[in-house]
């Protein structure tokens, strides 16, 4: 026998699992990992409409197949995958722009963006790309000389994949007003050269000029981005995302899907902090939403990221001494808004990266709880990427979050030490550690800052191996956590995270039918290979949203 029999027999006694009665719409076969502690293995899944009505053996599940059932069998089954932290629509854009991450290259950099103006048309802006310099030779920043010859009629706004810094070319400079004369920007970056005129690259509150000037997209453009993320989510696994920082043009685009039914993806929507009234009063007036699209609260940023050197730490940068990050938000207004979004009963989710800035978070979470008295809020942080070591037992007291993204582990890991040293390594993505202190651990990717492939992001949890292959041990090796703990944190704790415990996250009668079926059982491969492993399908609601054929 081999993991890749569509129906596996495993010799396991049937789990009772209420009374199914009439047949099934789909039956899905293979070993199944409920993600239940008191039922944690089956053979099958049954389910009827958008619930599941069956989890047990094999031979149960066959008594529910009738002539229309539909039949889907794998090597291993699970929850459907969760992303608790995706810019989701964004993704749905870069999808359709132009793709910068493999450049290895500042030649490769150029041709491709070069290449990718050509399909345009003249005065049509260039955004996306997801450049990475850590992956060039001797790292440096991208410069507008590099790509004015190449894209000198289209405006260009290129970012780098955290986000947190783009590159313009000359003419987009121009149109947002930016020259040797502008002045800094709190909370940002203009990066000069030596001469004070700008390079180009523009970093965190530095990049709002140029983004005042860029065309807002269409509502058909915003469909089109909706629509190619759902179907590539889908593809991956994933059944349930929290949208983070998403505009209120983003939450129509979405509103519209689900009222059309071409919705085929949960989504809790996380608006922008300083904009809490808004959501408070969408809250007031059309209630949070549904079980597949609701606005769950309102997400934040403290400070920038590491890969900018813009996340804010307590000492400076090893590789740039005359900086330790930037606090992207005045501290004053960051306590004030999450405090007034908790009062109107949102839930508050933060960027916090550097060291510092995961400090004073916790501080402004504290204080805010203190205030307002004990109540089941949830309180995110998003990355908790450098922690203090005093600062992790603080999560499980405080009931806080850790909404972290493992890929970066494999892709950080290359480079974080020439930046912050061995000593901050130490607690650089602490899994196990916030694990230990009983933290709740609700894992993503941010993408489009990180591929949307949980399955990447199991890899890199377990073995915290490095995308340039020099940790085969792992990077930080002690704050491995296992496989079992790995999945709750892309199901059962994604669910947590939204507020959706009740109805999903696990296998169970009852609970929604979100489910993905894999060609090889997770836990019989070595963790190493995990990557290897591809999606047959997925089912969210009880429909199967994505199967793979043949040859793709």
């Amino acid at each position: 026998m081999t993991r890749r029999l569509l129906v596996i027999v495993l010799a396991l006694a049937p789990v009772a699992c209420g009374r199914p009665g009439a047949p099934a719409e789909l039956v899905t076969y293979g070993r199944v990992w409920t993600g239940d502690s008191a039922a944690p293995w089956a053979q099958a899944v049954a389910t009827r409409g958008e619930r599941i009505v069956y989890v047990g053996d094999s031979a149960g599940a066959a008594k529910l197949v009738g002539e229309r059932t539909r039949v889907v069998t794998g090597a291993f089954v699970a929850p459907g995958l969760g992303d608790a932290h995706a810019h989701f629509t964004d993704g749905g854009f870069q999808l359709a722009s132009v793709d910068l991450r493999p450049a290895q290259s500042k030649e490769e950099f150029i041709q491709r963006l070069g290449a990718y103006a050509k399909t345009r048309k003249p005065g049509e802006w260039i955004l996306g790309g997801d450049w990475d310099h850590e992956s060039w030779e001797g790292g440096p920043l991208p410069e507008r000389s590099w790509i004015d010859s190449v894209t000198p009629d289209n405006p260009v706004f290129v970012n780098r994949l955290d986000g947190h810094m783009a590159l313009a070319n000359s003419v987009a400079l121009r149109l947002a007003g930016i020259s040797a004369e502008t002045r800094d920007i709190a909370g940002g970056t203009i990066v000069r050269d030596l001469g004070g005129d700008p390079t180009g690259v523009l970093k965190d509150e530095a990049m709002n000029p140029v983004y005042r000037v860029m065309p807002s997209a269409s509502p058909e453009q915003m469909d089109s981005a909706l629509a190619r993320a759902t179907r590539w989510v889908a593809s991956k696994g994933v059944t349930s995302v929290g949208s983070v920082s998403a505009s209120w043009e983003q939450v129509a685009a979405l509103r519209r899907a689900h009222d059309a039914g071409r919705l085929i993806t949960r989504v809790s929507i996380y608006v922008p902090l300083n904009d809490w009234r808004a959501a408070a009063e969408t809250l007031r007036v059309h209630g949070a939403g549904d079980e597949l699209l609701r606005v769950a609260g309102v997400k934040g940023y403290v400070d920038g990221s590491l890969g900018s050197t813009t996340a804010l730490f307590e000492r400076p940068y090893l590789d740039d001494p005359t900086s330790s990050g930037l606090l992207t938000t005045p501290r004053d207004s960051l306590a004030s808004w999450i405090g007034r979004a908790d009062s109107a009963g949102l839930q508050v989710a933060v960027h916090a990266i550097g060291d510092r800035a995961n400090a004073i978070l916790i501080d402004i979470y504290d204080s805010v709880a203190a205030a307002h008295g004990a109540r089941d809020r949830r309180f995110r942080i998003e990355h908790a990427q450098h922690l203090r070591p005093q600062d992790i037992p603080r999560f499980g007291p405080a009931g806080i979050i850790a909404s972290m993204q493992p890929y970066h582990i494999a892709d950080d890991g290359r480079w974080a030490w020439k930046r912050i040293g061995p000593e901050l390594t130490r607690t650089t993505y602490a899994l196990r550690s916030l694990l230990d202190a009983k933290a709740h651990l609700a894992l993503g990717s941010d993408w489009t800052v990180a591929p949307i492939e949980p399955l990447l992001g199991l890899k890199a949890a377990v073995t915290r191996q490095t995308l340039d292959g020099k940790h085969p041990g792992g990077w930080v090796p002690e704050e491995k956590i296992t496989l079992e703990e790995a999945l709750r944190g892309y199901t059962a704790g994604v669910a947590y995270a939204n507020f959706g415990e009740q109805s999903r996250g696990v296998l169970r009668v009852g609970q929604l039918a979100d489910i993905v079926v894999l060609d090889q059982d997770l836990f019989g491969i070595p963790a190493e290979t995990i990557d290897r492993v591809q999606v047959l399908a997925t089912i969210m609601n009880g429909r199967v949203v994505f199967e793979r054929t043949a040859g793709r």
